[in-house]
């Protein structure tokens, strides 16, 4: 087995031909670009009992009893509130996992995702 060596890609003015100069080609790699992200809002009724909320944000969203508390509040006074930030399809289950669960328990809890 013989080893070659690479051929010159160029050939400087200056040279008398004895010497060749090789440059190295470098392939430039495109930056991956980030996904994009989704807030994950639940949305103010006047029927799910708060402790409900409180349970959903805890169980599907893994909050702090504190925090999930902090949510339903803002939820109650605002009207809705941020609970998380996700990938498409991170959101898109989070969202299903609430709706069916505020539907098997028959509350009109409403979940939404929008893009950030």
């Amino acid at each position: 087995m013989t080893l070659t060596t690479l051929a010159p890609l160029m050939m400087s003015d200056d040279d008398k031909g004895d010497d060749f100069e090789t440059d190295l080609l470098t392939k430039t790699r495109p930056k991956t670009a980030r996904p994009p992200l989704y807030k994950v809002m639940l949305l103010n009724d006047d029927y799910t009992p708060m402790e409900f909320v409180i349970t959903v944000l805890e169980r599907f969203f893994g909050l702090s009893h504190a925090q999930s508390f902090e949510i339903m509040l803002t939820v109650h006074k605002k009207g809705l509130a941020v609970v998380g930030v996700f990938t498409h399809e991170i959101a898109e289950t989070k969202v299903t996992q609430v709706m069916d669960y505020a539907q098997q328990h028959q509350h009109p809890l409403q979940c939404t995702m929008e893009k950030e």
